[in-house]
């Protein structure tokens, strides 16, 4: 695999007005993706001959990215919002915060690259973008089950 020149532009943290790429492949929080029916096409050679990553593949990688107050991952929060993978097999982010005053966007984004980039044979993704959202707005309603699962444990009432 060649080495990834690609650079990471994001929004600033307090960036309010960043709105999710309208192309993206959307994920419903409250529900876990089907493979088959999203990853299917997204695993294909392009012409330029780089392989593209499975968005099932990259859901699950992020998994292992954990919200640092919480310590619940932020797949199981409802914080990814959508994932779109480009033709030089860059993944975009649409994803939220539970508040926009988060001061912890560059803990979740260093985890989020060291999970979708560094592995066996390079990581799933050459690089990733994230595009903090706002709207719609973050509400518990868009845990999932495990993740409340997962709260409950810990002693939150959800």
């Amino acid at each position: 695999m060649s080495e990834n020149t690609a650079t990471a532009a994001t929004p600033e943290a307090g960036d309010a007005t960043a709105t999710p790429q309208t192309d993206a492949v959307t994920t419903d929080a409250a529900a876990t993706t089907d493979a088959a029916t999203q990853g299917a096409g997204d695993a294909a050679t392009p012409a330029t001959g780089v392989s593209k990553a499975m968005i099932a593949d990259i859901e699950e990688a992020m998994k292992d990215v954990v919200d640092p107050e919480l310590g619940i991952n932020v797949v199981d929060l409802g914080l990814v919002y959508g994932v779109h993978v480009d033709d030089e097999n860059v993944a975009t982010l649409d994803m939220t915060l539970t508040s926009a005053a988060c001061p912890l966007t560059d803990v979740i984004e260093d985890q989020a690259r060291q999970a979708l980039t560094t592995g066996p044979g390079g990581g799933l993704v050459n690089d990733i973008r994230i595009n903090w959202v706002w709207l719609p707005p973050w509400g518990p309603d868009k845990i999932t089950d495990e993740g409340r699962d997962q709260l409950r444990s810990l002693g939150f009432n959800v």
